[in-house]
């Protein structure tokens, strides 16, 4: 590798606000929790965090509220060596909010207040055609709003920068976008809900990944958590078994494993290595706390086995 690679991640930016608790609280339930923390997240910002440690060099596009939680989201991004001339202080807005709850086995729930993420529009993208021009890989999800979605992948696109679009959170896609993207990853409920409008029914991995490429998509890299990752090699589905690890928490680790898949890819390697690559850093980044703070570096991946 001459250089490093060069990434650009567009999308959201949120402060995690984290609860330990023995398990997951059931609808209308209150348990009591232990050690509470606030942490950088957001899927744009995790993957860029992430893609910085792998040893790229890396831009973020997005928004952050005009408050303490925007500040301080910003100084993380700098603190990882991730430029920020592209992420907007949005006026009046606050910044985006995650509250997780994280079991003791390592399994978390969810929900999000997007703030500035939510006022991320298509102009901001536009403002980043130089940089994405200048890209090995895009990196793309679903916590910004789909016009501007829409906006990076024609951008990426008009200057042949391949796509990797996260289509998390899960919601389905028009055919439009996806005949627009070099590689999809989603997990099984989010490749459920593209290919038939419903998270749940009975399909299997690969005929909804068939299915996706039947709808345009170029390569499809489906996470199965414990179970691996299927992922399309031409006409064939090929499967990875899952490392085995002791699980802490999986917060971020679907944004680790995107961040390992493009920086990979971006450096010349092929999809079965960069799919490889991408699940040891999966993989290490579930046996710490926090997202960010437990994505490995780029020796420590290389070092596990």
């Amino acid at each position: 590798m001459t250089q490093p690679a060069r990434i650009v991640v567009v999308g959201s930016l949120n402060m995690d606000l984290v609860v330990k608790a023995p398990r997951i609280a059931l609808e209308g339930e209150t348990i009591k929790g232990g050690t509470f923390s606030t942490m950088p997240g957001g899927k744009g910002a995790n993957q860029a965090v992430a893609a910085s440690r792998l040893g790229a060099h890396v831009h973020m596009v997005g928004c952050v509220g005009d408050d303490g939680f925007g500040r301080e989201l910003l100084d993380n991004l700098h603190k990882a060596n991730v430029n920020t001339d592209y992420v907007t202080t949005v006026s009046g807005s606050s910044s985006g909010v995650a509250m997780i709850a994280v079991s003791e086995s390592g399994e978390n729930s969810i929900v999000i207040a997007p703030g500035a993420n939510d006022r991320m529009a298509p102009e901001y993208v536009r403002q980043a055609e130089s940089i994405i021009r200048e890209a090995d890989v895009v990196l793309i999800q679903l916590e910004i709003p789909m016009e501007t979605v829409e906006e990076a992948v024609v951008i990426a696109n008009r200057h042949q920068v391949p796509v990797i679009l996260n289509p998390a959170p899960a919601r389905s896609l028009p055919e439009a976008l996806l005949k627009q993207i070099d590689i999809l990853t989603p997990n099984e409920t989010e490749g459920k809900l593209i290919v038939t409008g419903r998270a749940e029914g009975d399909i299997d991995v690969e005929e909804i990944i068939h299915d996706l490429k039947s709808k345009g998509v170029r390569q499809v890299v489906m996470t199965l958590g414990g179970e691996g990752v299927a992922y399309s090699a031409g006409e064939a589905v090929q499967r990875l078994k899952a490392y085995t690890v002791d699980v802490m928490d999986t917060t971020g680790a679907g944004d680790s494993f995107n961040a390992g898949l493009g920086v990979y890819l971006a450096e010349g390697g092929s999809l079965e290595e960069a799919v490889r690559f991408a699940q040891k850093v999966a993989a290490l980044s579930v046996t710490g706390f926090g997202a960010q703070a437990s994505f490995p570096s780029r020796t420590e991946v290389e070092g596990f086995q």
